[in-house]
Formats: C-alpha cells, sequence, structure tokens
C-alpha cells in the first residue's frame, strides 16, 4: 500500500506583538533616561566603603580640583536664576536676560563673581573650553560662603556635597569645611567612589 505524503506548508510566526513590546520598552528607556549633566572639571574621587546614595534632586555641590580650584553649582534651573537675582542685588550687578538664561543652563562653575558676567557672555562651546580660575576661598574674600548664603536663601532644601579629587591639596578642603562651619553648615556630603566591603 501506498504511503501518503502530507504536504509541507511554511509555519507563520506573527511578529507584531514582539515588535510592540521591543518599542515599548525602548520608548520607556528613553522618556525615563537622565542624562548626566556636563561637568567644567573632571574629578577624580577617592574609594571608600560608603553605601549612601545621594538623592537626585537638592543638591548644592561643591567640586576641589587636583590642583586646588573650587567650583560650585546648584541644581534646578528656576532655583540657578534665584540665586543668580540674589547675587545681582547683592553686588548691584546688573544681568541681562541672555545672561541669567546661560546662568540657568549652567550647572557648575568656578569663576569670581566680577568675572562672572563676562563669562555669561562668551558663546556656550567656549564656555566649555575655558579654564576658570576657581570661586576665591581667602579669608579676606571668601565669595564661596556667599554662594552657599545666597544659595540656602534661594532653596533651604539643598543638601551641600562636597567632590573634592583624591589628590586636591588638604589646606583648601579645610578651607572649604571651615567656610561651611562658618555659616553654620555642619551637616554635609563627602561624595566619593565605592570600594567593594571587604569580606570578615
Amino acid at each position: 500500500m501506498p504511503k501518503v505524503k502530507v504536504a509541507r506548508k511554511s509555519t507563520n510566526i506573527d511578529m507584531t506583538a514582539m515588535c510592540d513590546v521591543a518599542f515599548l520598552l525602548l520608548t520607556f528607556f528613553m522618556l525615563t533616561t537622565k542624562f548626566k549633566a556636563d561637568e567644567p572639571v573632571t574629578v577624580t574621587t577617592p574609594k571608600s566603603i560608603s553605601e549612601i546614595k545621594l538623592p537626585d534632586n537638592d543638591i548644592m555641590s561643591i567640586t576641589i580640583t587636583k590642583d586646588g580650584r573650587v567650583y560650585y553649582g546648584v541644581d534646578g534651573k528656576f532655583n540657578r536664576e534665584k540665586l543668580l537675582q540674589k547675587i545681582s542685588t547683592k553686588y548691584n550687578i546688573p544681568f541681562t536676560q541672555e545672561e541669567a538664561y546661560a546662568f540657568s543652563l549652567t550647572t557648575a562653575f568656578g569663576v569670581p563673581i566680577p568675572k562672572l558676567k563676562s563669562f555669561l557672555d562668551l558663546p556656550p562651546d567656549q564656555r566649555k573650553d575655558i579654564q576658570q580660575p576657581g570661586i576665591p576661598i581667602d579669608t579676606s574674600n571668601n565669595e564661596l560662603g556667599v554662594w552657599i548664603l545666597n544659595g540656602r536663601l534661594a532653596n533651604p532644601n539643598y543638601r551641600i556635597a562636597i567632590r573634592g579629587d583624591g589628590d586636591c591639596p588638604y589646606p583648601v578642603i579645610k578651607k572649604v569645611i571651615a567656610t561651611l562651619q562658618s555659616w553654620h553648615v555642619n551637616k554635609f556630603n563627602l561624595i566619593t567612589n565605592l570600594e567593594v566591603r571587604p569580606k570578615i
């Protein structure tokens, strides 16, 4: 008796559902990703085993470079605009709308207050490339204290974070901490790189 041959049919897999899931995931990651803001300097922080993480918002950051230059920055565009208005009133420096907008987009800076206006007048690509001298922290001209005070007036919820290079001079760190303590700020965070906790 002859065998009956069954005709082979090509299998069709409906990929519509898989494509929908892929595009949903792609859209989700695109909408929830936070891009890291450009920083004016690169610092290599020392390592520690602390696992406490800083919150994502309400951060006032003080960055200290390897050669001892101090940079200051706050988060929040509205808070930066409010901060610049306070500095403008205190030092009687009129800032244009373009300068205020440029400052609101600047995450951190390291220029003395008298040179801030000319710094903000520069095009954005030149502001990134210029080497900033740092904010003065001398006892006779401690502008960092002025920025800290007015930053806390702009947003009382700011948490202060010091991010110093592992090779920065210790006297500079000491001056920054003394500046904070002179304004009765005794609670601040030191940002470090996470190191694996040793096994006991």
